[in-house]
């Protein structure tokens, strides 16, 4: 891309607000398709394949970025040793297969963005949610997408105007994720507190970057 994309800011509930005063999603909308991915980016996965070791998963958690999700995580009654972050969860996940494996463009751009900023990232497709996402918490007897599997009461999860879009492991609802028909695409980005804004920032520029090599 020759330009860097732009940022929105989406909007927190107000009770999550009060109570995480440094919770925030930021978006970006693409035009683009995935697909699968092109050479430059399937060796890029690899690259990044062999830069993941037992060693490097232990001390991983300790840096940074990926530490304030633990503790996130933590704060939000979720147990990361057994509900992983998503940047733990690609790294358990390269160790248990031998390597990271090549999905889609859409998938392997968000594991790359993941595991080099830490920062967990959501993609929708844009002309099936509404114009302003963010942040809420469930109600009672709420199903992801509004038709998906229900979700339990009090969870945070990414939404648009009228219904819940995604939780914070990553999982999208199947009604709005990007499929092969997908041409516009909006990203997302979690940031909690101890998380610069720039991590960020990276994560998104690195996913719409990598979905321009797929042309």
């Amino acid at each position: 891309m020759d330009s860097e994309p732009d940022l929105q800011v989406g909007w927190v509930d107000h009770e999550l607000a009060d109570e995480f005063p440094d919770l925030a999603l930021w978006t970006v909308r693409v035009q683009a398709r995935s697909g699968r991915s092109p050479e430059p980016v399937r060796e890029r996965l690899g690259q990044l394949s062999s830069r993941i070791t037992g060693g490097h998963v232990i001390h991983m958690r300790q840096d940074p970025v990926p530490w304030a999700y633990r503790v996130f995580w933590r704060q939000i009654g979720l147990d990361p040793d057994s509900t992983r972050t998503p940047v733990e969860q690609i790294a358990l996940d390269r160790l248990q297969w031998g390597g990271l494996r090549s999905r889609n463009l859409l998938d392997d751009a968000i594991t790359i963005a993941t595991f080099e900023t830490g920062v967990p990232v959501v993609a929708l497709d844009a002309d099936l949610v509404g114009d302003q996402l963010g942040l809420r918490l469930t109600g009672a007897d709420e199903l992801l997408g509004g038709s998906g599997r229900p979700l339990s009461a009090r969870q945070i999860v990414v939404a648009d105007e009228d219904r819940c879009l995604a939780v914070l492991s990553g999982e999208v609802a199947e009604e709005r994720g990007v499929t092969p028909s997908t041409t516009n695409m909006a990203i997302g980005a979690i940031q909690v507190k101890g998380v610069p804004r720039i991590s960020v920032e990276e994560a998104l520029w690195t996913v719409t970057e990598t979905l321009s090599v797929g042309g």
